[in-house]
């Protein structure tokens, strides 16, 4: 089931609320998908550690986040990437 465009809500939700803007390259992103997989999982994690108290909210939060399709994600990311770039050098 997809939703708003995106493989699920948890994708959507996670990139929506923690991803929009966010530059890529802010984040250590060295220009492959998989390099910035494990980069956009961590963070997530990090930003959820650092909000919630230990317990049944973070549990639920983290068992909530392995629903998100992170290559879709990093994919979003470094399309908006390319098209900055391709801004920048045109300008």
């Amino acid at each position: 089931m997809s939703y708003n465009g995106w493989t699920n809500y948890a994708t959507w939700r996670v990139n929506l609320e923690i991803f929009d803007g966010l530059d890529p390259r802010e984040m250590g992103w060295h220009k492959n998908t998989y390099d910035l997989l494990p980069i956009l999982r961590d963070y997530v994690r990090d930003v959820l550690e650092m909000n919630a108290k230990q317990g049944l909210a973070l549990d639920y939060a983290l068992a909530f986040i392995e629903e998100v399709n992170w290559q879709e994600i990093a994919q979003s990311m470094i399309e908006a990437y390319a098209d900055d770039e391709e801004e920048e050098v045109t300008a």
